[in-house]
């Protein structure tokens, strides 16, 4: 895939459930398989690189004894960890 950067994170989200749902089917032959198998892998890593900024961005507004104040938003590790 070409230009990922380019592609919106909806588009590439698209793209990637277009993908799984190929490689589900399981009706592909196997250089296709391998092909889109990549492209799955790519297309999730900019999905989640492009989430990561947008984390990065957002703010919470935390009521607090001083008034309204701006934090940075810091999700909470998931159970494994993360």
């Amino acid at each position: 895939m070409s230009n990922q950067d380019q592609i919106s994170f909806e588009q590439a989200l698209e793209r990637l459930e277009e993908v799984v749902a190929k490689l589900e089917r399981g009706d592909v032959p196997l250089e296709e398989a391998i092909n889109l198998y990549q492209e799955g892998m790519q297309l999730s890593q900019l999905c989640n690189g492009k989430l990561k900024q947008v984390e990065a961005k957002i703010e919470m507004l935390i009521d607090t004894d001083q008034g309204i104040t701006a934090v940075p938003f810091a999700p909470q590790a998931n159970e494994k960890g993360e």
